[in-house]
């Protein structure tokens, strides 16, 4: 295989495997590896790795996906004491019988590798595409041509026949062997990363009262990876506006003692508030699963929200922030769940805690964010409270894990509170509340 397919299929992979690769990286890969060249497999890793790989998490999916692919690469390439060969010069296809007799295992791997390519085999995405990837790749070593003569060897009804089809039907075993293994080694290097992005896209579209155990166990690893995203977008949208706009009158007056020349530049610059959230969450038990990850989840921001306060209640209201900050997160919110989430739900006393007890927690710049269903068992849900506060805080966005259909429906009094809130949105997954998330944080961008 040429150097630059070689490395464009092991770039593939590495972006397959979330490893951001740019087409500047590329290119530096590809004059190291020009300089480098396959000899030295420590020297060209030790060379690539800085182009590629820029954080640990990138490092370590590198060092996996070279010692998988170039290792593989040099046994298809290069004959047992040879020099390695182009793709030009490959030799063509042999005789699948005789290939498969021929014990020549350079021969037998590099026959592998054309007909993987010829398959299309580094498009895999799942193992269960194993089966099918391995037949093809039979087809393209002639398969068919032999299971002709076996057929007519059959059909001849002799001993000599039966040998001759005893040893085709041996070749086929083997060679399918083959093919399996590497159609497995190809999914290894290109299909993993696929197959785990496929999985968390559907982890983070699933309900979330829809969760298993097993469901559970990885999301909080998800939870982490949503976090870092959003982390990353806003943190590069605040970098790219923190210049603002070319003062032109302020920047004439600086420079003119230097003939107008402008050395010193001046800005119009916007004064940003820094992200500050608070986040009132019923605990109780229709909703306490969604809570459990709302509060991983902006625990996780906090590089890019610096004040943030929570609030749980089911009858009363308290503030649960100091408790964040612990490792043990799943522990912490069963504690949540047994101090706030055993009452009776009151969200009229809950608004009227927040008053009386933490009255400095939302001013003009805060964005609150109210998770619940809205349900107060009759009792009075406080409307001028909430109002209040509605109109001191920046923002109000309200998030109930109800369809919109059951809003307002027996003891609910979300359609009316909907009318005060800035935003209403109904939270059934992972993927809503990033979404949600996403814009509050673009408040302070």
């Amino acid at each position: 295989m040429s150097a630059t397919r070689t490395l464009t299929d092991f770039i593939r992979a590495l972006r397959s495997a979330e490893v951001a690769v740019s087409p500047a990286e590329a290119i530096d890969a590809a004059g190291a590896m020009n300089l480098i060249g396959y000899t030295d497999r420590s020297a060209l890793k030790s060379a690539l790795r800085p182009a590629l790989a820029k954080s640990e998490a990138e490092g370590e999916a590198f060092d996996r996906l070279f010692d998988l692919y170039f290792a593989r690469q040099a046994s298809a390439a290069r004959p047992q004491d040879g020099p390695a060969r182009d793709e030009a010069t490959e030799a063509p296809p042999q005789d699948m019988l005789e290939l498969a007799q021929s014990g020549d295992e350079a021969a037998i791997q590099a026959a592998m590798e054309r007909a993987g390519r010829a398959s299309g085999v580094q498009d895999i995405r799942f193992s269960t595409q194993t089966a099918y990837y391995a037949q093809k790749m039979l087809k393209q070593l002639g398969v068919e041509q032999m299971e002709a003569k076996l057929l007519e060897a059959l059909q001849a009804r002799s001993d000599e026949g039966e040998a001759e089809a005893a040893g085709m039907i041996a070749a086929r075993r083997e060679m399918l062997k083959r093919a399996r293994a590497h159609v497995e080694a190809q999914f290894d290097v290109f299909g993993q990363g696929a197959t785990q992005a496929f999985r968390e896209d559907v982890l983070t579209h699933k309900p979330i009262s829809a969760l298993d155990l097993a469901d559970l166990k990885r999301m909080r690893a998800l939870v982490e990876k949503v976090a870092k995203r959003l982390a990353v977008k806003h943190s590069r949208r605040r970098r790219n506006r923190s210049t603002g706009q070319l003062d032109v009158r302020a920047t004439l007056r600086a420079n003119a003692g230097l003939g107008g020349v402008p050395f010193r530049l001046h800005w119009k610059q916007k004064k940003r508030d820094k992200a500050k959230i608070v986040v009132i969450c019923d605990v109780s038990g229709s909703v306490a699963r969604y809570v459990r990850f709302l509060l991983l989840l902006l625990h996780s921001l906090g590089d890019v929200i610096p004040e943030l306060r929570a609030f749980a209640f089911s009858a009363r209201l308290g503030e649960v922030t100091g408790q964040l900050d612990s490792d043990r997160f799943e522990g912490v919110m069963e504690q949540i769940l047994r101090e706030y989430g055993m009452g009776s739900t009151d969200y009229g006393q809950a608004f009227s805690d927040l008053k009386t007890r933490y009255p400095e927690a939302i001013d003009r710049r805060t964005s609150v964010i109210i998770l619940g269903d809205g349900r107060s068992n009759y009792g009075d849900p406080r409307m001028d409270l909430f109002r209040e506060i509605c109109a001191r805080a920046k923002r109000v966005i309200w998030l109930s894990p109800e369809p919109e259909a059951m809003w307002g429906t027996g003891d609910s009094e979300l359609d009316r509170y909907r009318t005060h809130a800035h935003a209403t949105a109904r939270v059934a997954t992972l993927s809503d509340l990033e979404r949600t998330l996403d814009r509050v944080l673009a408040l302070y961008d």
